[in-house]
């Protein structure tokens, strides 16, 4: 996983397919526990073409844990195959989702 702290407050976390993707998420999801450095996370899933059940726990976990800290989420780029996994499960409603890294920062950097 690429990980990049764009900025103080915001970091891009570059997914890969399994077996990376739960390793990835682990690592994502130790990077956000330090509750006084908690930054907005864009989840950038391009190279994500399968997600299981458990990455989608992972990523709900990811959620509820910027969530308590007041910290936003972004999950750009979803592929067709994930975004049907997505929209069967009922997440399409629960995550924000933008096009790209670019829209996820700009809509970011408005709500701030």
């Amino acid at each position: 996983m690429a990980l990049n702290n764009w900025s103080e407050s915001i970091t891009i976390a570059e997914l890969n397919d399994e077996p990376s993707f739960s390793e990835d998420m682990e690592l994502l999801i130790r990077e956000v526990d330090e509750p006084e450095s908690t930054p907005d996370v864009i989840v950038d899933m391009k190279a994500v073409t399968y997600v299981s059940s458990s990455n989608l726990a992972q990523l709900l976990r990811l959620r509820k844990k910027l969530d308590s800290r007041g910290r936003r989420l972004r999950i750009c780029a979803v592929n067709d195959k994930v975004w049907s996994v997505l929209i069967t499960t009922g997440l399409d409603a629960v995550f924000e989702f933008t096009d790209d890294v670019t829209t996820s920062l700009a809509s970011l950097q408005i709500e701030h």
